[in-house]
């Protein structure tokens, strides 16, 4: 492929990559509104780009969750900066259904003209599955330790 119809093929592979990709690729817009969602974003939350597009990220976060969100979003629209553009940030999300997920992400800044940010791309990944293992195994551990002990071993 010739440079320069690479550079044409360019934007319309990137859009065909975001798209198709199974983990969740959103972008928010400095008030917080989902102005990009990807197809593994519907398969992961459940609501469609139709549905998503134009809400409020309160589509996925659990209320309990949200005063805790906005304050490090409205921090972060005003410094410019955050730490999760190179280290994972690990929260539960709620589906359309109501069910709770565990998500890992990470996020990119976008800024505008100026220098002035735009908002947010995030790429999420449910690692609910791992969590729930995770935990069986520390129970598991748990309960081997709790023999040990009791059998008058101890744990090293």
């Amino acid at each position: 492929m010739s440079p320069a119809s690479h550079s044409s093929a360019a934007p319309a592979l990137e859009a065909e990559i975001l798209r198709a990709t199974r983990d969740a690729v959103i972008f928010a817009d400095a008030e917080g509104t989902i102005r990009y969602w990807n197809d593994g974003a519907t398969a992961m939350f459940g609501h469609s780009a139709a549905d998503a597009v134009g809400q409020s990220l309160d589509l996925i976060i659990p209320t309990n969750l949200r005063e805790r969100h906005w304050h490090g979003y409205r921090e972060v629209i005003g410094t410019g900066t955050s730490r999760y553009g190179t280290e994972l940030l690990a929260v539960p999300a709620i589906r359309r259904d109501g069910s709770r997920i565990s998500l890992e992400f990470s996020i990119a800044i976008l800024r505008g003209e100026g220098g002035a940010v735009r908002g947010f791309s995030a790429i999420l990944r449910d690692v609910t599955a791992r969590r729930a293992r995770d935990r069986e195994t520390a129970q598991k551990i748990a309960d081997l330790e709790a023999k040990l002990a009791a059998a008058g071993g101890a744990p090293q």
